[in-house]
């Protein structure tokens, strides 16, 4: 169950830093409320996963697909740049990520 509560809170995590950026500083309602539920559902859900995995596993997954998921839609919805080093760099992180979730176990 721990890893369906990260995998929710990953979700949160890319709305989030999705609706950060579409807020503009909190300038527009909409996002920011959004914006504010989904960090307060990624840290709920984050604490729920943290139960059971090491705080460094399960923060690092956390951050890691969240990054990995913002960047991918950010650059569909924003428009932003994905070069091929970028992309490499997310390969790393994606192999970290990868690792840490075997070293952890099922």
């Amino acid at each position: 169950m721990h890893w369906f509560h990260l995998a929710i809170a990953t979700v949160f995590e890319i709305v989030f830093a999705l609706g950060a950026r579409a807020a503009n500083g909190f300038t527009r309602l909409v996002p920011s409320v959004v914006t504010l539920v989904a960090a307060a559902g990624g840290i709920f859900f984050l604490s729920l996963a943290l139960r059971t995995l090491d705080v460094g596993v399960g923060y690092t997954i956390w951050t890691g697909i969240g990054s990995i998921g913002t960047v991918v839609i950010g650059a569909f919805l924003f428009k932003e740049r994905l070069t091929a080093a970028r992309a490499a760099c997310f390969a790393v992180i994606i192999l970290g990520v990868v690792g840490l979730r075997v070293a952890a176990g099922a």
